[in-house]
């Protein structure tokens, strides 16, 4: 039984993989999935790339997140399990690229710029 190992990023969270063929479960840092990642839409977003290759229950992720949010963690893991999936099977890649699971979302934070309140944004001006 080999264990496949990816990585997924999105804004500054990191997420590692290790995928082995087990009953489905999902482990985020030594939690549930589902305690990890209370809400549903998020659930979803873990399991997305499963869904769409059709594999839901057939692997076991072992995963360990750091940084960022919980929404860009589980982004993250989304694109380490897709990853994964082509690194076993390469046929399902047209089947999560067409879904947009394939692609690493390069959106940063813009840093701030000295002299203003946020990156963009600039003090009131008024001229008396």
């Amino acid at each position: 039984m080999s264990v496949t190992n990816t990585s997924g990023r999105r804004k500054t969270a990191v997420a590692r993989i290790y995928m082995k063929e087990g009953n489905g479960t999902i482990t985020v840092n030594s939690k549930d999935h589902k305690v990890y990642f209370p809400t549903l839409p998020l659930q979803y977003i873990v399991n997305q790339s499963f869904e769409v290759s059709e594999l839901a229950g057939q692997y076991d992720v072992q995963v360990n997140v750091a940084g960022g949010g919980i929404k860009g963690q589980a982004e993250a893991v989304r694109l380490a399990i897709a990853k994964a999936i082509v690194e076993i099977d390469a046929e399902k890649k047209p089947a999560l690229r067409a879904k947009g699971l394939m692609t690493r979302d390069m959106r940063m934070v813009e840093r701030k710029k000295p002299g203003r309140k946020k990156a963009r944004k600039k003090f009131q001006f008024s001229k008396r």
